[in-house]
């Protein structure tokens, strides 16, 4: 800007150099802060003109001075059109599926419907989506399902059901479903485009519930902001450590077991019937698990029984039963153990998980071990959870 001083006139550098390079009239030099808008403290906002001039009088809210939308009218239709989505106003995609939980059969059903508006992860402008279903808390690997891959496509229809069985009551009451959309890759790791968790306390018994949510972010690690990369890796380490140290025992997969106390025979008939999302333990992602019981105490170790070997499975089916002759007022005493694990050739089984009955167990063991004591002669089924850990067991094979 020229300046008159006294009878003198003083010219900045900036005009020299525009002089120099635009000979003509004189014009204000623009600023980056000239090529985005402005906003007043009350909220009014539209581009400035490099002369610090407003919007005209003339002009239609929501736009420029050329008479396009404004920067800050399109970023609040996009938020709102995105409202349920994140990434930077980038849609992850809808997805629908129904859930259902069969109280008298201990199983829970997710039909997976389809997908609409996935975010594409391939060179095509296409993705190769599948989904996803984790119970949390619980071991992925014991309790993972997935539908098919539908190639090349941002709005795939699955219609596929998928079955967890043994979920009991109290699982309904504190797990979580962790659904997730999944692009494979047959060259590279597959990648993941998003998920949503659903608390299974939200659903009734016997009655099927539809979702419809948009899909979200993995969610970030708590850390605290202001510490420094190194920092923040070393808080999340402790973290997940003190959060491990008071997690409950890891959860390794399901046993159906029946009890029958026989009074013409006098002893306690024990049915193994099936196993479900038992963890894998062998490198193509299965086990050949087989399950042992005990009756301790046992002196002479003659109360092991073994069930055959099922082959590349998690979910096996035995229904075997054994035998255990006894009577009635001792087996209040006694303890019946029940471990499943992973038939190895040439070399030690693999513990998968166990669980043990009796009077001085807890929970869902007692509650099975009571009423069968207290029902002679009737047949008593229960699911039981199968954990990496196991009270007074050594884990020899």
């Amino acid at each position: 800007m020229t300046v008159r001083r006294g009878n003198k006139l003083s010219v900045s550098i900036q005009e020299h150099m525009a002089i120099d390079v635009c000979p003509g009239p004189i014009r204000p030099i623009r600023q980056i802060s000239d090529y985005f808008p402005r906003f007043s403290p009350t909220g009014a906002e539209g581009p400035v003109s490099p002369a610090g001039q407003g919007q005209g009088q003339g002009q239609v809210p929501g736009q420029g001075a050329t008479g396009q939308p404004s920067l800050q009218s399109i970023t609040d239709t996009s938020t709102e059109w995105d409202s349920c989505d994140s990434d930077d106003s980038t849609a992850l995609g809808m997805l629908e599926f129904t859930l259902l939980y069969e109280k008298h059969t201990s199983s829970l059903h997710c039909t997976v419907i389809r997908a609409k508006g996935l975010k594409p992860m391939d060179f095509n402008g296409l993705a190769d989506p599948y989904v996803k279903l984790h119970l949390l808390p619980g071991a992925c690997k014991a309790n993972k399902l997935k539908t098919r891959t539908v190639r090349n496509s941002l709005n795939p229809i699955w219609n596929e059901t998928l079955t967890y069985c043994g979920i009991t009551e109290e699982d309904m009451g504190r797990k979580t479903l962790r659904v997730s959309v999944c692009d494979e890759d047959k060259l590279t790791h597959n990648e993941f485009i998003g998920e949503s968790r659903i608390a299974l306390r939200r659903l009734k018994a016997n009655q099927i519930k539809r979702f419809s949510i948009c899909l979200e972010h993995l969610p970030p690690l708590p850390s605290p902001t202001a510490m420094s990369t190194a920092l923040r890796g070393i808080s999340c380490y402790l973290n997940e450590v003190e959060r491990e140290e008071q997690r409950p025992l890891e959860e390794r997969g399901r046993l159906l077991l029946s009890l029958q106390f026989l009074s013409g025979r006098g002893g306690l008939l024990v049915g193994i019937l099936r196993c479900a999302h038992l963890a894998a333990m062998d490198v193509n992602g299965f086990s050949d698990p087989y399950v042992k019981t005990y009756l301790k105490p046992d002196v002479h170790k003659k109360s092991k029984h073994k069930t055959i070997v099922k082959k590349k499975t998690l979910n096996p089916e035995f229904n075997e039963e054994f035998f255990y002759e006894t009577s009635h007022s001792e087996l209040s005493t006694k303890t019946l153990e029940v471990t499943v694990w992973d038939y190895d050739l040439g070399k030690s089984n693999d513990f998968i998980g166990g669980t043990t009955l009796g009077m001085n167990s807890k929970g869902d063991c007692l509650k099975h071990w009571y009423e069968c004591l207290k029902n002679k002669d009737r047949r008593v089924e229960q699911w039981h959870t199968l954990t990496n850990e196991l009270p007074g067991s050594t884990y020899n094979d």
